[in-house]
């Protein structure tokens, strides 16, 4: 692979979603990259930190601060909600 496609494949290298062998293999590649060694390192630290944190609430604040910035960008947001069945009329049936 070329050295463009590696630079690519660093973010998916810090979340740890590539298999053991393109990992060795960007490990290889990065050997001779000192910049793409640095950013394959902290990326993956800064990943692991990420996931070491706990899952933020969502509470009703935040449900609310989110509608208003979308208000806010002139969305105009409408539920769907199925017709309820005794309003669905039945058809004859033609031969």
């Amino acid at each position: 692979m070329n050295n463009e496609l590696y630079r690519k494949l660093v973010d998916l290298y810090a979340e740890r979603a590539l298999t053991e062998d393109v990992d060795a293999e960007l490990e290889r590649a990065a050997e001779g990259d000192e910049a793409m060694k640095a950013d394959m390192r902290s990326l993956r630290a800064a990943v692991d930190q990420l996931h070491d944190l706990p899952a933020p609430q969502f509470t009703e604040e935040s449900y609310q601060r989110i509608l208003m910035k979308v208000y806010a960008r002139g969305v105009e947001m409408q539920t769907r909600t199925p017709s309820p069945a005794y309003l669905q009329f039945p058809l004859p049936i033609q031969n």
